[in-house]
C-alpha cells in the first residue's frame, strides 16, 4: 500500500543542503534534487520542500534519516491511506522530535494510553494536565516552526515518487 506525503525542510545551514538531499534519496531510493530558497526567518539558512509518494512508513524512515543533525529544522507528514492512519513529524534543534498520528482531516489522534498517563502525572502533580496537553498535541513545535512555515508560503514544491 502507497500514501503520499510532504517534506518541508523549515531551515537548514547551506553546507547541509547536500547531505539533506542525499538522506532524502536514500530513503526514497531516486535522486532528489531540492530547489533550495533562502528562509528569511533565520537569515543564512535554506528552505525546501518536496512531496513524496511511498510505501506506508516511508514518514517514519525520512523522519529518522533527518533527525539527527542537530541545525535543522523540518517537518514530515503522510496521509492516511486505506492500511494506515496518517502521521506528522515535527523537530527543531532545541526540542527535537515530535511525533502524532493524524486522522483523514488531519487532526491529531491521541492514543488513551498517553492521555492516562498525562493525568495521572497531573494528578501527582508532577506537572499541569494543561501542559501535558499542550506537548501530546505538538504545540511547544508549532510554536517555534509557525515563523518557519510562514516564510515558506508560496515557495515551490516537487513530486518524487519513491520506486517501490
Amino acid at each position: 500500500m502507497t500514501t503520499r506525503g510532504v517534506l518541508y525542510v523549515h531551515s537548514a545551514p547551506r553546507a547541509l543542503c547536500p547531505h539533506v538531499e542525499w538522506a532524502v534519496a536514500g530513503v526514497l531510493g531516486v535522486r532528489v534534487q531540492l530547489d533550495w530558497i533562502r528562509q528569511p526567518a533565520s537569515p543564512g539558512t535554506w528552505r525546501a520542500e518536496l512531496s513524496w509518494r511511498g510505501e506506508v512508513g516511508t514518514a517514519s524512515k525520512l523522519a529518522s534519516a533527518l533527525r539527527g543533525w542537530h541545525l535543522l529544522r523540518f517537518e514530515v507528514t503522510a496521509e492516511p491511506c486505506a492500511t494506515a492512519e496518517g502521521e506528522r513529524y515535527s523537530a527543531t534543534p532545541d526540542l527535537g522530535i515530535f511525533h502524532a498520528v493524524t486522522g483523514i482531516h488531519g487532526d491529531i489522534l491521541i492514543p488513551e494510553d498517553r492521555l492516562r498517563a498525562a493525568m495521572v502525572r497531573a494528578a501527582r502533580g508532577e506537572t499541569v494536565l494543561e501542559a501535558e496537553l499542550a506537548k501530546l498535541l505538538g504545540k511547544p513545535w508549532d510554536d517555534e516552526l509557525e515563523p518557519f512555515r510562514y516564510a515558506g508560503e508560496g515557495a515551490p514544491v516537487r513530486w518524487l515518487h519513491q520506486v517501490v
